[in-house]
């Protein structure tokens, strides 16, 4: 990608939301190669959907030749970020972050070239924040912060309407204000990037990177910020979270399959917008496969965005695995559970296994109609497995039309 494109294709591809100053940023964007960043807080092993869209942004930035930067934050997560928690986030150690570091790191490279030409730099705040005083720190970045002006902020807004917001969790927008600074120095670091939901945290870095920079009568133009729209269902609601659980990037904790059935699954009035941005089909072709069948239209969606995250092979298998079982009643590769403490009951089954998140709601998937074990369709939530059911081994449990498990004795 040319770089006197890359603006255009960012708001072709729907990753503009909020900018600091348009003209600016479409300069930054479309001119010489500069440094560019996003931030991501350690507080799981793996990466997940939420964080593609940003990853995916980024990635056009280093492939129109820009330098790209993630900042993965050792110091911020250690404190936890207040943006939309009615409750204050779990205190973590620096161990727990650590290993949480190294792995994530790999996930990275699922977006990003981390060697060769232009490679990625991936770099840790704690770096900087461990060794800065107290003191030290309120001295040269928190006198440049207005408390009446974070209050009023999205990013503290839920916390203090349930009154819970702690200085800990002020200090969090500090900190992630002054690496905008940091790389800023460091790197030349103009621009940084991030989900909509960050913006007041990332508006507050390039306020403070200009404050400074007027102090010591430099061009407070060096620091812009930019944020693309939250990947959202249907229903306004953040993407990536199912009756099992989160969906990771890796493999290990979300399979291949999984991830390809959770695109596969959603709703027909997503499709256009996931093509459009986790994809690299061109708009012209996505226009093209939006006046076809949408079922398969869905299924070259989820190919594409599997294939895109996970590579081709992964990405075949799991095509391979969804014909197999949807298509052709093949369901030696369905995803298999053990039954628990031998307990057959079909409520505790449900739940143990991940299909539904509570008794109460399995027992109303069951009365309506939307529970099945080979094939039939149970309507008694009081039901239990018995030795027929374990027809070649395994009793073959339907949620729906689209989602299987085998139940193993």
């Amino acid at each position: 990608m040319e770089r006197c494109n890359l603006f255009e294709e960012l708001k072709q591809r729907q990753f503009v939301y909020q900018m600091t100053d348009e003209e600016q940023i479409k300069k930054l964007c479309n001119g010489e190669p500069m440094a560019v960043y996003v931030g991501i807080d350690p507080t799981a092993d793996s990466l997940h959907i939420g964080h593609t869209i940003s990853l995916l942004m980024l990635q056009k930035f280093q492939n129109a030749g820009h330098k790209a930067i993630v900042l993965l934050g050792g110091a911020t997560a250690q404190i936890g970020d207040p943006s939309g928690r009615q409750d204050m986030r779990a205190m973590v150690t620096s161990e727990f972050i650590e290993n949480n570091y190294k792995k994530i790191k790999e996930n990275i490279g699922r977006f990003l070239k981390l060697d060769g030409d232009n490679p990625a730099i991936i770099v840790n705040n704690a770096d900087w924040m461990n060794d800065y005083s107290y003191v030290n720190f309120m001295r040269d970045i928190g006198a440049h912060f207005n408390v009446a002006e974070m209050l009023a902020s999205d990013a503290c807004k839920s916390r203090m309407e349930s009154g819970g917001l702690t200085f800990l969790e002020m200090g969090y927008q500090l900190i992630q204000a002054y690496d905008f600074v940091y790389l800023n120095r460091k790197y030349g670091c103009k621009l940084e990037i991030g989900g909509s939901d960050q913006w007041g945290n990332i508006v507050a870095g390039a306020k403070l990177g200009r404050k400074l920079n007027i102090l010591e009568g430099k061009d407070a133009e060096a620091f812009q910020a930019l944020t693309c729209p939250l990947l959202l269902t249907s229903e306004g609601k953040k993407m990536g979270k199912t009756a099992k659980g989160t969906i990771w990037i890796d493999k290990n904790k979300t399979s291949p399959f999984e991830f390809f059935q959770y695109f596969y699954n959603r709703d027909d009035s997503e499709v256009e917008m996931l093509l459009t941005r986790l994809t690299d089909l061109s708009i012209e072709r996505i226009k093209e496969l939006m006046q076809g069948d949408i079922r398969e239209t869905k299924k070259v969606m989820a190919y594409e965005i599997t294939k895109r995250i996970h590579g081709k092979e992964d990405a075949d298998n799991a095509l391979n695995m969804a014909n197999n079982l949807f298509s052709n009643n093949n369901y030696d590769d369905a995803p298999e559970f053990k039954v628990l403490d031998g307990c057959f009951n079909i409520c505790d089954i449900l739940v143990n296994c991940k299909f539904c998140a509570s008794k109460s709601e399995a027992r109303r998937l069951i009365m309506q109609g939307g529970i099945s074990v080979n094939d039939n369709k149970l309507t008694d939530f009081n039901y239990s497995l018995y030795d027929a059911d374990f027809k070649d081994g395994f009793a073959l449990i339907k949620k729906g039309k689209k989602q299987f498990i085998k139940i193993i004795k």
